[in-house]
């Protein structure tokens, strides 16, 4: 896995740190950045999803990625964008960090949150470790499986193939590993629901 970061980029770099207020007739709070990371098959995507839907003023900024889409997963889960498009972002400093993982490109674009919106940023825990350096304010989350045996088995019914499958639990190790070095908070996720409830409840927890 090749580790391509925007760590040059001024613009990403203060983007990341700050997010200047808006004009506005009300005092608007400093946003707070949430970093959701977490190996392959964890269930990110359907987590964010539903904790989008439960806990207000949260912001999602969408991941870009060059890969296809998966069976069934939702058209905005990321914006969907070939080699080309993703490269030209790149040389534009569009990107916080960016990553080719495997056989795909996927970064963080620099945030624009609406005014009062805290951030949520879906992205490996290589680029946790960035967004951490240029803001070490921000709140790092992990999410897990039960056991790798449960994040083999959620690999292989999203339709991973079995060299995929290797790559992914081989890749996972690393992961949790880095989690633990970065003091992660980790969240396991056997259930969607209660999963949703304890990471609501840590956002809640660091807003002011």
């Amino acid at each position: 896995m090749t580790d391509h970061r925007a760590a040059g980029s001024i613009e990403a770099r203060e983007t990341a740190e700050r997010v200047e207020p808006r004009d506005t007739d009300e005092p608007v709070r400093t946003p707070v950045t949430f970093v959701l990371s977490g190996p392959g098959g964890v269930g990110k995507g359907t987590v964010v999803d539903r904790l989008l839907e439960v806990v207000d003023d949260l912001w999602l900024s969408r991941s870009w990625t060059t890969r296809d889409p998966r069976p069934g997963e939702a058209p905005d889960a990321y914006n969907f964008v070939d080699r080309e498009t993703f490269e030209a972002h790149v040389a534009a400093g569009g990107f916080l960090e960016w990553v080719e993982f495997l056989d795909y490109l996927q970064g963080t674009p620099v945030p624009d949150p609406p005014p009062g919106n805290d951030v949520l940023l879906e992205i490996d825990v290589q680029g946790a470790a960035q967004i951490r350096r240029m803001n070490p304010d921000a709140v790092l989350l992990f999410l897990d499986t039960p056991s790798v045996e449960e994040q083999e088995a959620r690999l292989r019914a999203r339709g991973d193939s079995d060299e995929r499958v290797a790559q992914r639990l081989a890749t996972a190790l690393v992961e949790r590993q880095a989690a633990a070095e970065l003091g992660c908070t980790v969240v396991i996720n056997d259930d969607v629901e209660s999963t949703v409830a304890e990471l609501a409840a840590i956002i809640e927890s660091h807003r002011g």
